[in-house]
């Protein structure tokens, strides 16, 4: 027979002189999958974008080095996706820039909240990575965070192995040879 257990009750299991002691918890999280635009953002002088995320707005990765991107969305071109991104983000205007997909390879999951409902989720990401050259130095590029991200930095490559970077990117970065 099957009987509920209320939530938070110790279950203790005894078989032969094995004690297993359990603590109920039907608190189940949900997963949803996203496909995810990213961009690799150069300056004139090699430096990469980076941001990192406002923890009290919620997302993935809050205390990690992040490049800019976010999720698609529904319907929404991928191009399109990473325009819009980027601006909301960063306040870069990539719309004439040169666009290259240079890795959609990688996956991530981690736990989101999401905005609208505050709902927990447990978030399965593909990442369509893209490659920009803006024809300015970094000190000269006006950026104006808007979105989620709070900080940013422009990064030497060589630099990025002393940065807490999300799982995701430090794949990314491996796969490009940026990082060893």
């Amino acid at each position: 027979s099957t009987e509920l257990i209320p939530l938070g009750s110790l279950v203790r299991i005894q078989e032969g002189g094995l004690v297993v002691v359990l603590i109920i918890n039907h608190n189940f999280m949900r997963s949803i999958k996203r496909e995810i635009v990213a961009a690799l953002i150069f300056s004139k002088d090699n430096k990469l974008f980076q941001g990192m995320k406002d923890p009290e707005h919620g997302g993935v990765y809050l205390d990690c080095w992040h490049i800019p991107g976010g999720g698609l969305d529904e319907g929404e071109d991928k191009i399109a996706g990473l325009i819009r991104e980027v601006f909301e983000e960063t306040g870069i205007d990539i719309s004439l820039e040169k666009i290259e997909l240079v890795d959609d390879l990688g996956t991530g999951e981690s736990e989101k909240t999401l905005k609208e409902s505050g709902e927990k989720v447990l978030c399965h990401m593909i990442f369509n990575v893209y490659k920009i050259v803006l024809s300015k130095n970094s000190d000269e590029i006006n950026i104006n965070l808007n979105d989620d991200l709070v900080k940013y930095r422009w990064t030497d490559l060589n630099d990025l192995k002393n940065l807490k970077l999300t799982p995701p990117s430090v794949e990314l970065f491996t796969r490009l040879g940026y990082l060893d």
